[in-house]
């Protein structure tokens, strides 16, 4: 019975959730609202994927200054699975934000859980509307919706 009670009270596995990137802008670039809007969402998803149960989130602190923003996490040859072993996570999360217009954006997030030779998930909303509320309303849906319950 003691085992049975371990495996249901069993710890999330740590995840270390990167802030989000921009990627895709067009002609026109970020714009000031773009970039401002990346450290709120990122702490959203953080906060979402914490309360869901699915996984206990690391401070991505420590490695902030080594983080590539540049060519971004997604183009870096693996640099955030990386940093996310050195923060002691078991899964690295990555998240872009595409700009087709101001119309048309995506929400992408990316999970790779380090554990295992497991392929990275890809999981991603289409939103509309360049503002806060289309924003918040898609990273919801996202995770209640297109996430793994369990990782």
């Amino acid at each position: 019975m003691l085992a049975t009670m371990t495996a249901a009270h069993a710890e999330p596995p740590k995840a270390a959730v990167f802030d989000f990137q921009l990627a895709n802008l067009g002609i026109q670039g970020p714009t000031e609202a773009d970039v401002a809007r990346l450290k709120p969402l990122s702490d959203q998803l953080r906060s979402l994927l914490s309360q869901s149960g699915r996984y206990a989130i690391v401070s991505t602190g420590p490695v902030e200054d080594r983080v590539t923003r540049g060519a971004g996490l997604r183009n870096c040859n693996g640099c955030a699975e990386d940093y996310a072993r050195t923060l002691g996570a078991d899964v690295a999360v990555t998240g872009e934000i595409q700009k087709v217009s101001n119309l048309i954006l995506n929400i992408n997030v990316y999970v790779k859980d380090l554990r295992g030779d497991k392929p990275e998930q890809a999981y991603s909303v289409d939103i509309r509307g360049d503002n806060d509320v289309s924003f918040d309303r898609g990273l919801k849906y996202l995770v209640k919706n297109s996430l793994p319950p369990t990782p």
